[in-house]
């Protein structure tokens, strides 16, 4: 009987620490929303791209091609691009991993490869950096044809 007690009060013990009380957890918002992390100082970077659509147009099955698109910080706080993701493993997203200065500007490199792929082709990329919104969206186009085709 005196072995019983600490398995009760440890079993009593796991059952509130592991409970349903959700009140000591964070919400997915931090992680979501840029503005949270927001600098007392209300000071805030700002991507603004020259375009975010590019069209390839015709090009040949099996070729590689790239674009550069262009942009600004034009916020007041230093831009940290933290990932490019693509639509799919055809697409390849470079991009600057230092920070990028107020009124500095830089380049998000897409690279395509059209093998395999045939026909009328569109492709994403989205930018994730602390802006808000956090997450902004590139795309280009291209029309993939065949050596008889072209």
């Amino acid at each position: 009987m005196k072995h019983l007690f600490p398995i009760v009060l440890l079993a009593l013990g796991m059952m509130t620490s592991c409970g349903g009380n959700n009140s000591d957890k964070l919400s997915t918002e931090l992680v979501n929303n840029p503005k949270s992390a927001e600098q007392p100082s209300g000071k805030e970077a700002v991507i603004t791209f020259d375009k975010t659509e590019h069209e390839f147009g015709r090009i040949l099955q099996g070729e590689v091609v790239t674009y550069s698109f262009h942009f600004t910080n034009t916020g007041n706080a230093p831009l940290l691009i933290t990932n490019v993701n693509t639509s799919c493993g055809c697409t390849v997203g470079d991009f600057p991993r230092e920070p990028i200065k107020p009124g500095q500007d830089g380049f998000i490199k897409a690279t395509y490869d059209s093998k395999g792929h045939h026909g009328f082709q569109s492709r994403a990329l989205t930018v994730l950096a602390n802006t808000n919104p956090s997450a902004t969206t590139l795309r280009f186009k291209a029309d993939v044809m065949t050596p008889d085709e072209f």
